[in-house]
């Protein structure tokens, strides 16, 4: 019988998301709060299903766009034999929170079995499952592998595990494997070398990465609070400002009605064409510190905003973290963004799944309907259409992608 909820785990577009289940992972542990727990140790069991998409990796047959299930499997190990605590509870807060470190996954599910949990009549099991998400975060830090000691420490014997940083976009400092013993069923392939001192080697994500040379990206833009051209004009402005970034192109300026989201007033949307020598974090730092200028705030799931800045392309990268994925994962279906970069680059292509032409993509989005016009000179020349109707709300939108 499972142990999980077993409703389904969705995206923000509210498709279900795909799962990687890890089962009877089996370590000894000196969870408990009796003393003869702590010092003769039992057999805990764990019991983790993984929710995240995985489209990319299958795509690209390439393990680095998902979650590799045997690190995976050391790290649950190493928290089941590692440090002692009173309550299975937090065993598997502990769990939930090692893999939510890993920026693919989505959410979790996790058991932690207690089979020979003192108790005093006949039973089967103690099983505590939890599920944890991005909105509904673990109460305990992730599983980090602790420093060797250079004398083996009384009590329970020390594990290893693999690096696991509580913030997956905050760079990682490696350090080398303890010498202690290896999780439960782990034999290792030589014998453990002398303690000796060894460099940290500063770990970083490809966003992380500066470019060796400027690197071409799309910028989507979008408005529907205020006075969104201006708003837009403005915002371009700002972008050409910032240091290490060069504004090549601007397209014309669409009028749509919203996609998803609450009521609310139509959008209007530009796409920039930019180089930048940034690296792509920081790109996505400073198109934030431009939303934030105008008056951003993110209070509702896709609702109205003075301004929104949306990185589209960069170069030919394709990754995804806990705080950027590009190519970006709707561009492909978004008239509001397809339509104005066809119009200044009508032979652009969009890479990543889903990508192609971006003309033909725009041809046969879903909201191809919703984009009213497109205005050429609006950088330099009001658009009367684009200004607030009496009641202060425009009769026509750009949606955010």
């Amino acid at each position: 019988m499972s142990h999980f909820d077993e409703g389904a785990v969705v995206d923000d577009q509210r498709r279900r998301l795909d799962q990687i289940r890890l089962t009877g992972i089996t370590a000894t542990g000196y969870h408990g709060v009796f003393e003869h727990e702590r010092r003769e140790g039992q057999v805990f069991v764990a019991d983790v299903i993984v929710h995240l998409d995985t489209r990319r990796a299958a795509a690209r047959d390439d393990l680095a766009h998902t979650l590799n299930y045997g690190e995976l499997a050391l790290q649950v190990s190493a928290v089941l034999s590692g440090e002692p605590v009173d309550l299975i509870e937090t065993v598997a807060e502990r769990i939930a929170a090692t893999v939510l470190a890993h920026a693919i996954v989505q959410a979790v599910d996790v058991a932690v079995h207690k089979p020979q949990a003192p108790i005093e009549v006949p039973f089967g099991d103690v099983v505590v499952a939890v599920r944890r998400d991005r909105t509904k975060l673990p109460a305990a830090e992730p599983y980090v592998a602790q420093a060797p000691a250079l004398a083996a420490p009384a009590g329970p014997p020390p594990t290893a595990a693999l690096p696991v940083a509580p913030n997956p976009s905050a760079p990682v400092i490696v350090a080398p494997a303890p010498t202690g013993a290896l999780p439960t069923g782990v034999t290792p392939s030589a014998p453990p070398a002398a303690a000796s001192p060894v460099d940290g080697e500063l770990v970083v994500d490809a966003f992380d990465r500066t470019p060796d040379a400027p690197v071409d990206v799309v910028l989507a833009l979008g408005s529907n609070l205020g006075a969104p051209q201006d708003t837009l004009r403005r915002a371009v402005g700002d972008l050409g400002d910032i240091p290490g970034v060069q504004v090549v192109d601007v397209s014309p300026l669409a009028r749509t009605a919203p996609v998803g989201g609450p009521e609310q007033p139509d959008f209007l949307n530009a796409v920039v064409l930019a180089r930048t020598s940034l690296s792509a974090r920081d790109l996505l730092r400073a198109t934030q510190s431009v939303e934030q200028a105008h008056g951003r705030e993110r209070h509702e799931h896709w609702g109205p905003r003075t301004l929104d800045v949306d990185i589209i392309v960069y170069g030919s990268l394709t990754a995804v973290s806990d705080d950027l994925e590009v190519p970006h994962p709707r561009a492909h279906e978004r008239a509001f963004v397809l339509q104005p970069w066809a119009q200044v680059s009508p032979d652009a292509v969009l890479p990543g799944l889903g990508g192609g032409p971006v003309a033909a993509l725009a041809a046969t989005a879903p909201d191809r309907d919703g984009v009213r016009w497109l205005a050429l000179d609006w950088l330099t020349a009001p658009v009367p259409a684009a200004s607030p109707d009496p009641a202060g709300e425009l009769g026509g939108s750009v949606q955010p992608a």
